[in-house]
């Protein structure tokens, strides 16, 4: 599975931005899928995940109520709606294809296949 980020962009503070995340090969659609994201000299941290179906979600504490994460399996793609953003929001945003279940969408190191990172860039 190869995964390509896209749609980062320079937004005012409470603007929005789509992120995209579109996947190639047949078995995309058995994978969960998780954004993260890592601001300069931080850890990449979670942000939100989707599972296979879009059945099911999770997001970090600062993403809820703000960010909605979604996918379209017949076009290979997730989204993360970022609204309302805040300059505390500024990173590279990635996204990773998982095969574990909800309780291990958190932790990075479950997932197998990453994305280039798309730069998000809020300004105050």
């Amino acid at each position: 599975v190869q995964l390509q980020a896209s749609g980062g962009g320079l937004v005012q503070a409470g603007g929005s931005l789509r992120l995209s995340c579109v996947a190639s090969g047949r078995t995309f659609r058995s994978y969960s899928v998780g954004w993260f994201r890592q601001a300069p000299g931080k850890e990449r941290e979670f942000v939100a995940a989707v599972s296979w179906n879009g059945g099911s979600t999770r997001y970090a504490d600062s993403a809820k109520g703000r960010f909605t994460v979604s996918r379209d399996n017949a076009k290979n793609t997730v989204y993360l709606q970022m609204n309302s953003l805040k300059p505390e929001d500024t990173a590279v945003f990635y996204c990773g294809a998982t095969k574990v279940v909800f309780s291990g969408w958190g932790d990075r190191e479950q997932y197998l296949y990453w994305g280039q990172g798309t730069l998000v860039t809020v300004s105050s």
